[in-house]
C-alpha cells in the first residue's frame, strides 16, 4: 500500500502501518518467503512485527484486517477501549479486492510453498489498489503519478 501511495504522489496524505492482533511475533521480520516474493516484485519488507494497541484506534481512521478472525479480535478490542477513545472504521482488506468473490479472507500461505506467498502478494496488490481508488474518491484527492497495479 505504501508503494502505491508513494507512486501516486500521495505519501504525505496517508499514515500506513502494519500490526498484528497478537504479540506472538512482535519484533520479528517478515517470513523469508514473504520477503522473497516481495523482493521479486521490487518491494522491500524491512519492518518488524508489532502488536496492535488501544492507541492505534486513536491514530487511524481505517483499520483493515486480513481475515474474519482478526477482524473479530479487533472488534472485541474496540469494545474494551477506554471511554472516550475514538474508534476507526474496521473492515477486511479484501473488501477492496475486485476478484475476492465471496471469500474475503486473505489466504494464509504459511504451511504452503513459495507459490502461495506469491498468490497472497497478488491478493494484497489488488486489494490495496482497490483501497487506494476508494480512498481517493472518498477524500476527493487525485494521484499525481501512476498508482495502478504493477
Amino acid at each position: 500500500m505504501r508503494k502505491l501511495v508513494d507512486d501516486g504522489g500521495l505519501g504525505p496524505r496517508f499514515l500506513i502501518e502494519s500490526a498484528g492482533v497478537s504479540g506472538e511475533h512482535a519484533g520479528e521480520s517478515a517470513d523469508p518467503r514473504s520477503r522473497a516474493a516481495a523482493a521479486r516484485r521490487g518491494y522491500v519488507l524491512d519492518g518488524r512485527a508489532r502488536q496492535f494497541v488501544y492507541e492505534d484506534f486513536e491514530r487511524f481512521d481505517l483499520v483493515l484486517a486480513a481475515d474474519r478472525e482478526n477482524l473479530r479480535r479487533l472488534e472485541r478490542l474496540a469494545q474494551r477501549t477506554p471511554p472516550g477513545t475514538r474508534n476507526p472504521s474496521l473492515s477486511l482488506l479484501r473488501e477492496y479486492d475486485p476478484a475476492a468473490a465471496l471469500d474475503l479472507d486473505v489466504p494464509d500461505p504459511w504451511a504452503q510453498g513459495p507459490a502461495a506467498f506469491v498468490r497472497v502478494l497478488e491478493v494484497c496488490e489488488r486489494s490495496c489498489a482497490g483501497l487506494l481508488a476508494a480512498l481517493t474518491v472518498r477524500l476527493g484527492i487525485t494521484a499525481t503519478r501512476s498508482s495502478g497495479p504493477r
